[in-house]
């Protein structure tokens, strides 16, 4: 074959594939137009092309979240936030956030949740389709009331250990409870978990508390900062490094006690077991129960349902109770309230789950603080399919953000929504659209220990009651809201506590 064929052979190859890579280019062209088009009325901020809102972001905390408030309340019922060429789609009217969780399809977590992979695994938090559908309906009955009866049983315990925590803290001008709230979730989740003692309280150089504090922690740094959101850069900064040595501490010891209580459930089939100890009612001891010797459930699989447990639970628990000190700490006059009505139901009579469902001054209390301190302020859901809200389709490829934060300050439902007003939640109050108010989510994705969660907030909130006087050393306008996976406060929730002459509660 002559150079002038090979030439021309050559010519015709180069321009088919230039012209397929055009076609492409040309269909991705299309593509994004229609994807752009379907977003066309959705408001936005003012943004800079290719970069969109990012540099909006790139600032601390604190200043982003206000910038998410702000755009909320000038942007009518919904908007969008590109960041780069992502669009974030906000919602926070119930009507908004209805048909996304309704939904029984759009269940998938945003891609920010991947960031908890490492750690959590595909546990019941961050996994998807079938695979979270079986976890769900495999994990609910670990939450049913005679195992709560058990679970209260050691909140109520490590209450009272709280309560000895809190008294050097007596006569001093201020401090944080975050901290002590943490510990004492960190203490009842770890039991009711795995059913060994950490002693987060008493032991503050724990390796696996502090490593489950700089876990969340760095997990939740990544959701804001855009450039620890790629890997690469992150592996390469110190959070990085701590990230990953925080996570080994955490599987060494998770494994660990997975490895031990499997090897007592040997014991126990081949007859060696001693029957008169105490049966474990553990969440751990439930999955290895329903893995079937690795059949249902792998170790791993199990690891990451109970670091899920533990991640889950203790930080959303310990925001709720300081959130709810720092209310009553606001308003003391509640304080009151719950106490006359703990005294009047209570009496001598042994703390119940039944007894803790009529303090109806206790929980219309702590409801008003899940309203106005929004514990999970915002809830990212991915865009797999296509789905209307308000006259608005959204395409494939969004991520949407319920902004829970802004949904319990409608004031269409909650008048005057700034203030702490527990009579909203009594039970002849006012009655509100079912999404409205979704302290824990809601549909089928919703919270599967809100039960659990809601005991533990009851039992801590009435011992420290009963034993201390609260305030709350900060204002409302002096507080710094930061939205992390939960709402904190920049300086920390600051109170103040004085002695009662009550017992705790027992």
């Amino acid at each position: 074959m002559s150079s002038a064929m090979l030439a021309i052979g050559g010519s015709w190859l180069t321009l088919i594939l230039s012209m397929c890579l055009m076609t492409i280019i040309l269909l991705l062209l299309v593509q994004r137009g229609k994807f752009l088009y379907a977003l066309r009325k959705v408001p936005y901020p003012p943004a800079i092309p290719i970069i969109g809102n990012a540099y909006q972001l790139c600032c601390n905390p604190e200043e982003s979240f206000k910038r998410m408030i702000k755009w909320g309340r000038e942007l009518g019922d919904m908007y969008l936030v590109w960041v780069g060429m992502r669009p974030f789609i906000f919602l926070y009217k119930a009507e908004a956030v209805q048909p996304l969780l309704s939904s029984s399809i759009h269940i998938d977590k945003s891609l920010e949740y991947g960031y908890l992979q490492p750690w959590l695994g595909e546990g019941l938090l961050t996994s998807s389709g079938e695979k979270w559908h079986f976890r769900r309906k495999l994990m609910t009955p670990t939450f049913h009331s005679n195992l709560l009866e058990v679970y209260l049983k050691t909140a109520i315990a490590e209450g009272e250990i709280l309560i000895s925590c809190l008294r050097k803290e007596v006569g001093k001008p201020l401090f944080d409870i975050v901290p002590y709230a943490k510990r004492a979730a960190l203490d009842i989740i770890c039991h009711s978990s795995m059913g060994c003692n950490i002693n987060a309280q008493t032991n503050l150089e724990n390796e696996y508390v502090q490593a489950v504090n700089m876990l969340a922690s760095i997990s939740q740094r990544r959701f804001l900062n855009i450039w620890m959101s790629f890997d690469p850069i992150f592996k390469l900064t110190s959070w990085g490094k701590r990230h990953d040595h925080s996570l080994r501490v955490i599987h060494t010891f998770v494994n660990k006690i997975i490895m031990e209580r499997k090897a007592e459930w040997n014991e126990k089939k081949n007859g060696n077991f001693n029957e008169s100890a105490p049966k474990r009612q553990a969440l751990l001891d439930l999955l290895l129960e329903m893995s079937q010797d690795g059949k249902v459930l792998t170790d791993e699989d199990i690891r990451d349902e109970v670091n899920t447990f533990m991640f889950a639970g203790h930080d959303t628990t310990a925001t709720s109770v300081s959130w709810i000190l720092y209310a009553l700490g606001r308003h003391p006059q509640y304080q009151e309230k719950i106490l006359e009505q703990y005294n009047e139901v209570v009496g001598t009579k042994e703390l119940t789950l039944g007894v803790l469902s009529k303090l109806t001054w206790l929980e219309a209390c702590i409801k008003e603080s899940w309203r106005v301190y929004t514990v999970t302020p915002l809830i990212g859901r991915q865009i797999y399919r296509p789905i209307s809200i308000l006259g608005h389709e959204i395409p494939i490829g969004s991520t949407v953000i319920v902004n829970t934060f802004l949904l319990h300050r409608d004031p269409r439902y909650f008048s005057d929504p700034e203030t702490y007003r527990p009579e909203r939640f009594l039970p002849d109050g006012p009655k509100y659209p079912s999404y409205a108010f979704i302290p824990f989510s809601a549909g089928s994705r919703n919270c599967v220990g809100w039960k659990y969660a809601t005991m533990i907030v009851k039992v801590l909130i009435l011992n420290i009651l009963k034993n201390f006087r609260i305030e709350s050393v900060d204002t409302e306008d002096q507080l710094r809201f930061i939205c992390e996976l939960v709402l904190c406060n920049a300086n920390g929730l600051r109170l103040k506590i004085t002695p009662r002459t009550q017992a705790t509660v027992t």
